[in-house]
């Protein structure tokens, strides 16, 4: 039988249907997180989720060892990332659908790492789980079993740009970055998880929440083309650096860009957390880039 293929959204109403008719052809993975109480969304996915879900944890399973100069969420470890996966029972095509309930926050993480490792078949459940329990669709407290998967990487549909990257693009204008935190900490105020408040120099600010309508779900495609394209102007989206705090929220943006049909522009996965790590590089505040 041949499903539906779902690379960036899926509405609740079509994930409860298609767990309904093929279980089996979709794999769930419940990725809620709070970065104030790191063990919450663990006790939120145990207290109930969507029937089926997994649970992975942003620090133990989306994200690799810190240095103390790599920043707060570097990129997992690719072989490790491919393991882990295939250890719940990811298999070359298999759908996979990615839920928070932080506006896909987290899931979009997700989301672009499966892109990284080269698996298309990724999609976030819009609107989170907030969009599924207002569907009147059910929740579970059961931990699925796993099942051992045959997944092996591809090649990456997502890249990334390193810190000496952007540093010859201060000067060069080689790349145009996009920064997804909210305005207050671009500008360097209420600066609470980094040391160090302010933006990299050249940087534009795009608030990942201003993806989303006020439902949490997003915003159209022509909204989204819209609002990208009159912040990167004629700019081409594969000359585009998206970051934040640290190479989280950015993912928000990449998939909002996908969903636009802006394609091909890269991750700085270290984002303010790596670069404001250097006291050597440049920092920029206030409201301009």
């Amino acid at each position: 039988m041949q499903h539906t293929h779902y690379t960036t959204l899926i509405s609740a109403a079509n994930l409860a249907d298609r767990l309904a008719a093929a279980p089996g052809s979709v794999l769930v993975f419940d990725c809620r997180f709070d970065l104030a109480a790191p063990d919450a969304g663990a006790a939120a996915y145990a207290a109930g989720h969507i029937p089926g879900a997994h649970y992975l944890h942003l620090d133990h399973d989306l994200s690799g060892a810190k240095t103390g100069t790599n920043g707060r969420h570097p990129l997992p470890e690719r072989a490790a990332l491919v393991e882990k996966l295939a250890g719940f029972g990811l298999d070359e095509g298999r759908q996979v659908v990615a839920y928070d309930a932080q506006g896909g926050m987290v899931a979009a993480r997700l989301w672009w790492l499966l892109r990284w490792l080269g698996h298309d078949s990724v999609a976030l459940l819009d609107g989170g789980l907030n969009a599924w329990e207002a569907a009147g669709q059910p929740l579970d407290s059961a931990v699925p079993a796993r099942t051992q998967g045959t997944f092996k990487a591809a090649a990456p549909l997502q890249v990334t740009i390193d810190a000496a990257a952007i540093e010859r693009s201060i000067g060069t204008r080689d790349h145009l970055l996009i920064d997804a935190r909210a305005a207050d900490r671009y500008r360097g105020e209420n600066e609470t998880l980094d040391p160090v408040g302010g933006h990299i120099p050249g940087a534009l600010n795009h608030f990942f929440k201003n993806n989303l309508n006020a439902d949490g779900r997003f915003k159209s495609a022509h909204d989204l083309r819209e609002a990208f394209g009159t912040l990167i102007g004629a700019t081409s989206p594969d000359r585009i650096v998206l970051q934040c705090g640290s190479g989280v929220t950015a993912c928000h943006n990449a998939l909002a860009m996908e969903i636009a049909g802006l394609h091909g522009a890269a991750l700085y996965p270290g984002s303010w957390s790596e670069w404001s790590a250097d006291p050597g590089r440049p920092v920029a505040t206030g409201a301009t880039p």
